[in-house]
């Protein structure tokens, strides 16, 4: 059984390796959910709603640009 954690830790590692991006993007979506669930004051919710509408109408101008 260790030879097969062992195998798919490095399978893993070279898919994190290969993709990158999309790696950093779970991490980073993975820690804006957990701090939200976990972590936020009302402060932090208001703030985050208000950047949230920002980039959704960042994205909708783009999305009309094309």
């Amino acid at each position: 059984m260790t030879k097969e954690k062992n195998k798919q830790t490095e399978a893993n590692k070279r898919w994190q390796e290969k993709n990158r991006d999309r790696t950093r993007y779970l991490r980073n979506r993975s820690t804006a959910r957990s701090f939200v669930k976990k972590w936020a004051l009302q402060e932090d919710l208001d703030e985050l709603k208000e950047l949230i509408n920002e980039r959704e109408q960042l994205l909708k101008q783009q999305e009309n640009e094309s």
